[in-house]
Protein backbone atom coordinates (compact mmCIF):
# COMPACT_ATOMS: atom_id res chain seq x y z
CA UNK A 1 0.00 0.00 0.00
CA UNK A 2 1.35 3.40 -0.95
CA UNK A 3 -1.11 5.57 0.97
CA UNK A 4 -3.30 4.82 3.97
CA UNK A 5 -4.47 8.27 5.05
CA UNK A 6 -7.86 9.25 3.67
CA UNK A 7 -8.03 12.44 1.62
CA UNK A 8 -10.41 14.21 -0.72
CA UNK A 9 -9.85 14.04 -4.45
CA UNK A 10 -9.10 17.47 -5.87
CA UNK A 11 -12.24 19.06 -7.22
CA UNK A 12 -14.42 16.16 -6.14
CA UNK A 13 -16.34 14.86 -3.17
CA UNK A 14 -15.28 11.22 -3.18
CA UNK A 15 -12.93 10.25 -0.38
CA UNK A 16 -9.80 8.35 -1.33
CA UNK A 17 -9.34 5.39 1.02
CA UNK A 18 -5.89 4.40 -0.17
CA UNK A 19 -3.73 4.17 -3.26
CA UNK A 20 -3.37 0.73 -4.81
CA UNK A 21 -0.81 -0.43 -7.34
CA UNK A 22 -2.23 -1.90 -10.55
CA UNK A 23 0.28 -4.35 -12.02
CA UNK A 24 -0.83 -4.84 -15.63
CA UNK A 25 0.51 -7.28 -18.20
CA UNK A 26 1.19 -5.44 -21.45
CA UNK A 27 1.60 -7.19 -24.78
CA UNK A 28 0.99 -6.34 -28.40
CA UNK A 29 1.97 -9.22 -30.71
CA UNK A 30 2.43 -6.72 -33.54
CA UNK A 31 4.97 -4.51 -31.77
CA UNK A 32 6.38 -6.26 -28.68
CA UNK A 33 8.68 -9.31 -28.78
CA UNK A 34 7.48 -10.47 -25.34
CA UNK A 35 5.01 -9.45 -22.64
CA UNK A 36 6.02 -6.99 -19.95
CA UNK A 37 4.42 -5.74 -16.75
CA UNK A 38 3.67 -2.06 -16.10
CA UNK A 39 2.70 -0.68 -12.70
CA UNK A 40 0.35 2.23 -12.02
CA UNK A 41 -0.73 3.91 -8.79
CA UNK A 42 -4.51 4.26 -8.62
CA UNK A 43 -6.37 6.25 -5.90
CA UNK A 44 -9.18 4.04 -4.62
CA UNK A 45 -12.50 5.35 -3.39
CA UNK A 46 -15.33 3.34 -1.87
CA UNK A 47 -17.03 1.25 -4.55
CA UNK A 48 -14.29 1.72 -7.13
CA UNK A 49 -14.19 -1.30 -9.45
CA UNK A 50 -11.21 -2.71 -11.29
CA UNK A 51 -12.81 -1.42 -14.48
CA UNK A 52 -12.99 2.08 -12.98
CA UNK A 53 -9.31 1.79 -12.06
CA UNK A 54 -8.42 0.92 -15.65
CA UNK A 55 -10.33 3.99 -16.85
CA UNK A 56 -8.35 6.11 -14.40
CA UNK A 57 -5.10 4.74 -15.82
CA UNK A 58 -6.17 5.37 -19.41
CA UNK A 59 -7.40 8.90 -18.72
CA UNK A 60 -4.55 10.02 -16.49
CA UNK A 61 -1.49 7.79 -16.81
CA UNK A 62 -1.28 5.78 -20.04
CA UNK A 63 -3.75 6.23 -22.88
CA UNK A 64 -2.33 3.25 -24.80
CA UNK A 65 -3.67 0.65 -22.34
CA UNK A 66 -6.19 -1.67 -24.01
CA UNK A 67 -9.00 -3.78 -22.58
CA UNK A 68 -12.54 -4.73 -23.60
CA UNK A 69 -15.74 -3.55 -21.91
CA UNK A 70 -19.26 -2.41 -22.69
CA UNK A 71 -22.12 -2.42 -20.18
CA UNK A 72 -20.23 -1.84 -16.89
CA UNK A 73 -22.92 -3.79 -15.01
CA UNK A 74 -22.12 -7.51 -15.30
CA UNK A 75 -24.44 -8.19 -18.22
CA UNK A 76 -22.38 -8.14 -21.43
CA UNK A 77 -19.46 -10.24 -20.19
CA UNK A 78 -16.93 -8.20 -22.17
CA UNK A 79 -14.54 -7.22 -19.37
CA UNK A 80 -13.46 -10.68 -18.25
CA UNK A 81 -9.81 -10.79 -17.18
CA UNK A 82 -7.42 -12.53 -14.80
CA UNK A 83 -7.57 -10.47 -11.58
CA UNK A 84 -5.15 -11.61 -8.88
CA UNK A 85 -4.87 -15.03 -10.55
CA UNK A 86 -8.64 -15.53 -10.73
CA UNK A 87 -11.01 -15.09 -13.72
CA UNK A 88 -13.42 -12.27 -12.91
CA UNK A 89 -15.45 -9.50 -14.51
CA UNK A 90 -13.64 -6.21 -13.96
CA UNK A 91 -16.92 -4.31 -13.63
CA UNK A 92 -18.16 -6.65 -10.88
CA UNK A 93 -14.92 -6.61 -8.87
CA UNK A 94 -14.46 -3.85 -6.33
CA UNK A 95 -10.83 -3.06 -5.53
CA UNK A 96 -11.34 -2.77 -1.77
CA UNK A 97 -13.05 -6.17 -1.64
CA UNK A 98 -9.86 -7.75 -3.00
CA UNK A 99 -8.20 -6.73 0.29
CA UNK A 100 -4.80 -6.28 -1.28
CA UNK A 101 -2.39 -3.45 -1.95
CA UNK A 102 -1.50 -4.72 -5.44
CA UNK A 103 -3.98 -5.70 -8.15
CA UNK A 104 -2.39 -8.02 -10.70
CA UNK A 105 -4.15 -7.94 -14.08
CA UNK A 106 -3.63 -10.28 -17.01
CA UNK A 107 -5.79 -11.30 -19.99
CA UNK A 108 -7.85 -14.46 -19.62
CA UNK A 109 -5.72 -17.62 -19.96
CA UNK A 110 -6.49 -20.31 -22.53
CA UNK A 111 -7.01 -17.59 -25.17
CA UNK A 112 -4.60 -15.83 -27.49
CA UNK A 113 -3.87 -12.17 -26.73
CA UNK A 114 -4.98 -9.46 -29.11
CA UNK A 115 -3.44 -6.64 -27.06
CA UNK A 116 -2.79 -6.08 -23.35
CA UNK A 117 -5.92 -7.30 -21.48
CA UNK A 118 -7.93 -8.11 -24.62
CA UNK A 119 -8.26 -11.88 -25.23
CA UNK A 120 -9.18 -13.33 -28.60
CA UNK A 121 -12.58 -14.92 -27.92
CA UNK A 122 -13.18 -16.01 -31.52
CA UNK A 123 -12.44 -19.65 -30.62
CA UNK A 124 -15.11 -19.53 -27.91
CA UNK A 125 -17.72 -18.26 -30.35
CA UNK A 126 -16.71 -20.77 -33.02
CA UNK A 127 -17.17 -23.62 -30.56
CA UNK A 128 -20.43 -22.10 -29.38
CA UNK A 129 -21.77 -21.98 -32.93
CA UNK A 130 -20.66 -25.57 -33.57
CA UNK A 131 -23.26 -26.98 -31.16
CA UNK A 132 -26.13 -25.22 -32.98
CA UNK A 133 -27.27 -23.10 -30.01
CA UNK A 134 -30.77 -22.41 -31.23
CA UNK A 135 -34.14 -24.14 -31.52
CA UNK A 136 -34.08 -26.82 -34.22
CA UNK A 137 -37.38 -28.21 -35.51
CA UNK A 138 -37.51 -30.94 -38.14
CA UNK A 139 -41.27 -30.61 -38.51
CA UNK A 140 -41.05 -26.92 -39.47
CA UNK A 141 -38.97 -25.85 -42.47
CA UNK A 142 -37.12 -22.54 -42.51
CA UNK A 143 -39.71 -21.22 -44.98
CA UNK A 144 -42.64 -22.27 -42.80
CA UNK A 145 -42.29 -20.19 -39.69
CA UNK A 146 -44.56 -21.16 -36.79
CA UNK A 147 -47.88 -19.33 -36.76
CA UNK A 148 -47.56 -18.77 -33.02
CA UNK A 149 -45.39 -19.44 -30.01
CA UNK A 150 -44.64 -22.96 -28.79
CA UNK A 151 -46.49 -24.32 -25.80
CA UNK A 152 -44.24 -24.87 -22.79
CA UNK A 153 -45.10 -25.60 -19.18
CA UNK A 154 -43.43 -23.95 -16.21
CA UNK A 155 -41.80 -27.28 -15.33
CA UNK A 156 -40.36 -27.64 -18.83
CA UNK A 157 -38.96 -24.11 -18.64
CA UNK A 158 -37.35 -24.71 -15.24
CA UNK A 159 -35.43 -27.72 -16.59
CA UNK A 160 -33.14 -25.52 -18.66
CA UNK A 161 -33.73 -21.97 -17.37
CA UNK A 162 -30.57 -21.84 -15.23
CA UNK A 163 -28.40 -22.56 -18.25
CA UNK A 164 -29.85 -19.67 -20.26
CA UNK A 165 -28.15 -17.07 -18.05
CA UNK A 166 -24.80 -17.53 -19.80
CA UNK A 167 -23.34 -14.21 -21.00
CA UNK A 168 -20.45 -15.76 -22.98
CA UNK A 169 -17.81 -13.97 -20.94
CA UNK A 170 -15.29 -16.81 -21.31
CA UNK A 171 -14.44 -17.05 -17.60
CA UNK A 172 -15.38 -20.73 -17.43
CA UNK A 173 -13.16 -21.48 -20.43
CA UNK A 174 -10.27 -19.61 -18.81
CA UNK A 175 -10.65 -21.59 -15.58
CA UNK A 176 -11.02 -25.04 -17.18
CA UNK A 177 -7.88 -27.24 -16.87
CA UNK A 178 -9.02 -29.43 -19.75
CA UNK A 179 -9.30 -26.45 -22.10
CA UNK A 180 -5.74 -25.57 -21.05
CA UNK A 181 -4.41 -28.97 -22.15
CA UNK A 182 -6.66 -29.75 -25.12
CA UNK A 183 -7.29 -26.91 -27.55
CA UNK A 184 -9.88 -28.99 -29.39
CA UNK A 185 -11.96 -29.66 -26.28
CA UNK A 186 -15.27 -27.82 -26.65
CA UNK A 187 -15.19 -26.50 -23.11
CA UNK A 188 -17.83 -25.78 -20.48
CA UNK A 189 -19.63 -22.92 -22.22
CA UNK A 190 -20.49 -24.68 -25.51
CA UNK A 191 -21.21 -28.01 -23.81
CA UNK A 192 -23.61 -26.43 -21.35
CA UNK A 193 -25.44 -24.64 -24.14
CA UNK A 194 -25.71 -27.87 -26.12
CA UNK A 195 -27.37 -29.48 -23.11
CA UNK A 196 -29.60 -26.45 -22.60
CA UNK A 197 -31.12 -26.92 -26.06
CA UNK A 198 -31.15 -30.72 -25.92
CA UNK A 199 -33.55 -30.66 -22.96
CA UNK A 200 -35.68 -27.81 -24.27
CA UNK A 201 -39.12 -29.25 -25.08
CA UNK A 202 -39.33 -27.04 -28.16
CA UNK A 203 -36.12 -28.42 -29.71
CA UNK A 204 -35.54 -31.46 -31.91
CA UNK A 205 -31.85 -31.02 -32.71
CA UNK A 206 -30.12 -33.40 -30.28
CA UNK A 207 -28.92 -35.71 -33.05
CA UNK A 208 -27.38 -32.77 -34.92
CA UNK A 209 -25.38 -31.74 -31.83
CA UNK A 210 -24.30 -35.23 -30.85
CA UNK A 211 -21.17 -35.41 -32.98
CA UNK A 212 -19.71 -32.23 -31.48
CA UNK A 213 -21.06 -32.39 -27.93
CA UNK A 214 -20.43 -36.10 -27.33
CA UNK A 215 -17.48 -36.71 -29.65
CA UNK A 216 -13.86 -37.36 -28.72
CA UNK A 217 -13.41 -33.75 -27.59
CA UNK A 218 -16.83 -33.34 -26.08
CA UNK A 219 -18.50 -33.81 -22.70
CA UNK A 220 -16.69 -37.03 -21.73
CA UNK A 221 -13.34 -35.21 -21.82
CA UNK A 222 -14.49 -33.20 -18.79
CA UNK A 223 -12.56 -34.12 -15.61
CA UNK A 224 -15.19 -32.48 -13.37
CA UNK A 225 -12.74 -30.05 -11.74
CA UNK A 226 -15.66 -27.71 -11.11
CA UNK A 227 -13.58 -24.55 -11.68
CA UNK A 228 -15.95 -23.42 -14.42
CA UNK A 229 -18.89 -23.25 -12.02
CA UNK A 230 -16.80 -21.59 -9.33
CA UNK A 231 -15.91 -18.60 -11.52
CA UNK A 232 -19.23 -18.20 -13.36
CA UNK A 233 -20.56 -14.71 -12.54
CA UNK A 234 -24.18 -15.62 -13.34
CA UNK A 235 -24.57 -18.91 -11.47
CA UNK A 236 -25.00 -21.01 -14.61
CA UNK A 237 -23.08 -23.97 -13.11
CA UNK A 238 -21.55 -25.37 -16.32
CA UNK A 239 -20.08 -28.34 -14.44
CA UNK A 240 -23.60 -29.45 -13.56
CA UNK A 241 -24.76 -29.05 -17.15
CA UNK A 242 -21.89 -31.20 -18.45
CA UNK A 243 -22.50 -33.97 -15.92
CA UNK A 244 -26.21 -34.00 -16.74
CA UNK A 245 -25.28 -34.20 -20.40
CA UNK A 246 -23.11 -37.24 -19.69
CA UNK A 247 -25.93 -38.89 -17.78
CA UNK A 248 -28.36 -38.21 -20.60
CA UNK A 249 -25.97 -39.71 -23.16
CA UNK A 250 -25.44 -42.81 -21.00
CA UNK A 251 -29.17 -43.37 -20.57
CA UNK A 252 -29.65 -42.90 -24.30
CA UNK A 253 -26.93 -45.50 -25.03
CA UNK A 254 -28.97 -48.04 -23.06
CA UNK A 255 -32.06 -47.21 -25.03
CA UNK A 256 -33.80 -45.94 -21.92
CA UNK A 257 -34.12 -42.26 -22.80
CA UNK A 258 -37.82 -41.40 -23.13
CA UNK A 259 -38.85 -40.09 -26.53
CA UNK A 260 -39.18 -36.34 -26.34
CA UNK A 261 -42.66 -35.00 -26.83
CA UNK A 262 -42.10 -31.84 -28.81
CA UNK A 263 -43.93 -28.71 -27.80
CA UNK A 264 -46.76 -27.89 -30.17
CA UNK A 265 -47.33 -24.53 -31.77
CA UNK A 266 -50.00 -22.55 -29.96
CA UNK A 267 -52.98 -21.62 -32.13
CA UNK A 268 -53.47 -17.94 -32.92
CA UNK A 269 -55.53 -16.02 -30.43
CA UNK A 270 -58.80 -14.98 -32.00
CA UNK A 271 -61.01 -14.22 -29.00
CA UNK A 272 -59.04 -11.27 -27.68
CA UNK A 273 -60.39 -7.89 -28.69
CA UNK A 274 -57.99 -5.32 -29.98
CA UNK A 275 -57.98 -2.13 -27.97
CA UNK A 276 -59.12 0.95 -29.78
CA UNK A 277 -56.23 3.09 -30.95
CA UNK A 278 -53.69 0.26 -31.05
CA UNK A 279 -51.42 0.88 -34.07
CA UNK A 280 -50.78 -1.78 -36.69
CA UNK A 281 -47.57 -3.79 -36.45
CA UNK A 282 -44.79 -2.63 -38.79
CA UNK A 283 -43.92 -4.68 -41.83
CA UNK A 284 -41.34 -7.44 -41.38
CA UNK A 285 -37.78 -6.34 -42.00
CA UNK A 286 -36.39 -9.90 -42.26
CA UNK A 287 -37.73 -12.29 -44.88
Amino acid sequence: MIETRSRKQSGGSEEVIKTVQFSVLRYDPKTLPAPRVDSFNVPVTKGLTVLDGLHYIKENLDSSLAWRYSCRMGVCGSCGMFINSYPRLACNTQVLELKTDTVHLKPLPNFDIIKDLVPDLSVLFEKHRSVRPFIVRRDVSIDELPSGEFFQSVEELERYLQFTYCIKCGLCMAACPTVATDRRYLGPQPLTQAYRYDIDSRDDGSDERKEEALGSHGAFRCHFAGACSEVCPKGVDPALGIQLSKRRAFVASLGLLPKKRLAAVAPPVTSAKRREGTPDAPERTVR
